[in-house]
């Protein structure tokens, strides 16, 4: 199974860091900063990685905390199934617009969920509560429409 991560940023007036995805594979939505675990990293630096990379902050890895896994599901291809590990920390810094995101500070009641994955109405409002952990499950069919969670 894909091993995959995303990072989310909060800062000290109830925001959120989000990304909107401007190339790629999810281009036109929001979400946080992450990608595909490589062979030769741990997931953290995988998750320390894409941040950078796309939104040019560096943290390290005492400056994370895991807020648990997404396993996602595809009935048409099991080589799309994947865990996803949510990262999260606190933060008031800077950030800059990449070739890949465009990052911009969300209300808490203003999160976009209709500019954004199906299955994110269900489990981000749990992590914007610190709800922790996350683990849920999530299966969608051959159009890509959720059709279970657990």
């Amino acid at each position: 199974m894909l091993q995959t991560t995303h990072v989310f940023l909060f800062n000290s007036k109830n925001q959120v860091l989000l990304g909107m995805k401007k190339r790629g594979f999810g281009e036109g939505k929001w979400n946080g900063f992450g990608g595909k675990n490589k062979w030769d990293e741990t997931i953290v630096e995988t998750a320390l990685r894409e941040l950078h990379e796309e939104a040019w902050i560096l943290l390290t890895p005492d400056q994370v905390q895991k807020a648990g896994i997404l396993h996602f599901y595809r009935q048409e291809k099991a080589e799309w199934d994947q865990d996803v590990h949510i990262f999260w920390w606190n933060y008031d810094g800077t950030f800059e617009e990449t070739d890949e995101m465009k990052p911009q500070w969300r209300d808490f009641d203003k999160i976009p969920y209709e500019q954004m994955w199906e299955d994110d109405y269900i489990w981000f409002p749990k992590l914007i509560a610190k709800e922790f952990p996350l683990d849920i499950d999530f299966t969608f069919d051959p159009q890509g429409k959720l059709i279970y969670k657990n």
